[in-house]
């Protein structure tokens, strides 16, 4: 192959961060039409490395070539105006803009009235969306607003808005972190499309069966540094994640069979309503057994985040009752529950997990530094917050620049996510939430994470477990509960349930 048949040429990169270097000498070459996958753990450097190709930042070293044409980046508009787009994880969306007025923005159709005053041609863009959303398959209704659609639309509007800017050059960051099974097939082949169209795809994932399932070639990313690049077709899932990790990685931990214990939490009739007081959990009912995983499915947004948080006394109930261990613990602050017997592993990490700017030292002893031994008469003893951390550091494998003296900021979401872990398993209590638990966690933390909570399970915890991924519903739940608008639609033992079954029920259909 000739060197100008590349579209995308990233020669020798390194990028540095105080302390880091993201990327360390990493060279890959995309060909026109291509899907190429960047596989890594979380910190590998993979959205870094596609941050640079769309402008948001410029390499300490090396090159970039567009087209067999030398380039330096520095900005998205620069990106852009090379027909390179990117769809972020977390969408860059006007929520009281229609779903047209979003697309356009920036680069506005216009015309004058009466020959002087310029406004937006927003008719003929609309025109121009609804074509292009059925010519590629994603299509939209360009007047409504993004807050009155779903993510998935939301997720249509983002690659709308790089293909009505005529982006050859597409990168997709965790695209299907927030889909049902069913969308996550619809985008795939939405990508196979665009690809077969000319379009070239760069896929940023963590997740391989995607990767197998649509990617031409795939480069693994570890700790910055290129490891290898694989052609897709012929290597398996597992020599990807062994490469990615650095190490044999378990895809199917084995569970043992059900030992259920007596009932631990009871939910009666749970209501929950937002600000707007409108209902946003409606009489939602379960018991949880101990040595029982009670799994709740659901698409983002139907309310199983206000579920778990109201259980653990975060924001009030409209109405029902919540009992653990057989005591009322409905009107209890947040401290009396988890003197009662609750952990909580909650689902935004930095506003409720831990505090950003104490140490990863105080984090830890966040829920025991007022017992003994950490305090006695009113006073701390900081040899045993350090005692503690040490052990808490070693035995969950929390990565840190300075060990326990570390200022959690600086530390990454994968690492804080295991500080809250540990920490809240090491309560034994009785009754653990995790929502949440492996968000944005790379194949290595998810499997060790997936191992501790069936611990907790074998040792008769009652365990509540919200997730939007259904593969780790299906793979942890004993039971599983389906919410969809604020209503559980069906519960039952996790045998009688097929993956298909609870994306149906997750997209609100009720009868098969």
């Amino acid at each position: 192959m000739k060197e100008n048949d590349y579209v995308v040429e990233m020669r020798h990169i390194t990028k540095r961060f105080p302390g880091i270097v993201a990327n360390d000498d990493v060279t890959i070459k995309i060909r026109k039409g291509e899907i190429y996958a960047l596989l890594g753990e979380n910190g590998a450097g993979k959205s870094t490395l596609m941050s640079m190709l769309f402008g948001m930042y410029e390499p300490d070293e090396g090159e970039i070539y567009i087209r067999g044409e030398k380039t330096v980046l520095h900005s998205s508009n620069e990106a852009a105006a090379l027909k390179i787009g990117m769809v972020h994880q977390h969408f860059k969306l006007v929520s009281n803009y229609t779903i047209a007025e979003n697309i356009v923005l920036g680069v506005e159709p216009m015309k004058k009235k009466f020959g002087i005053f310029p406004y937006v041609d927003i008719k003929t863009a609309n025109e121009k969306i609804r074509d292009l959303s059925m010519k590629y398959g994603l299509e939209v209704d360009p007047t409504k607003r993004i807050d009155e659609v779903n993510v998935s639309i939301q997720q249509r509007v983002e690659i709308l808005k790089m293909l009505y800017r005529d982006a050859e050059i597409l990168i997709f960051d965790e695209p299907t972190a927030i889909l049902t099974p069913q969308e996550i097939e619809y985008l795939l082949k939405i990508m196979r499309q665009l690809s077969d169209s000319g379009k070239t795809i760069i896929l940023i994932t963590h997740k391989l069966e995607e990767i197998k399932q649509i990617a031409d070639r795939c480069a693994i990313l570890r700790r910055g540094k290129l490891i290898d690049i694989l052609d897709v077709k012929t290597t398996s899932t597992k020599e990807m994640a062994n490469m990615m990790v650095g190490r044999n990685v378990l895809f199917n931990i084995t569970k043992s069979g059900k030992n259920y214990r007596d009932v631990v939490l009871e939910v009666r009739d749970l209501s929950v309503k937002d600000e707007n007081k409108i209902d946003v959990v409606k009489h939602v009912s379960f018991n949880i057994r101990g040595g029982e995983i009670l799994a709740i499915a659901g698409v983002s947004g139907n309310g199983q985040t206000e579920l778990a948080d109201a259980i653990a006394g975060l924001i009030p109930i409209s109405e029902g009752k919540i009992v653990l261990n057989g005591v009322d613990i409905t009107e209890m602050d947040i401290r009396s529950r988890t003197l009662a017997g609750m952990s909580y592993i909650p689902e935004d990490r930095q506003k409720y997990g831990v505090i950003l700017d104490a140490t990863l030292r105080d984090n830890l002893a966040i829920k025991n530094y007022y017992k003994e031994p950490f305090a006695k008469s009113g006073f701390l003893n900081f040899k045993v917050f350090d005692d503690y951390a040490a052990e808490l550091i070693d035995k969950y494998d929390i990565r840190s620049g300075s060990g326990a003296k570390t200022t959690v900021r600086s530390m990454s979401g994968g690492n804080q996510q295991k500080a809250i872990v540990g920490r809240e398993i090491e309560q034994e209590a009785p009754f653990m939430i995790f929502v949440q638990p492996t968000r944005g966690l790379d194949i290595g933390a998810i499997e060790n994470i997936h191992k501790q909570i069936l611990e907790e399970r074998e040792k008769g915890r009652a365990i509540l477990l919200i997730s939007l991924e259904l593969d780790e519903v299906m793979q942890l739940a004993d039971t599983i509960g389906v919410i969809y608008n604020g209503e559980i639609l069906k519960i039952a033992d996790a045998s009688e349930l097929t993956t298909n079954e609870v994306g149906s029920y997750m997209m609100g259909v009720k009868e098969h």
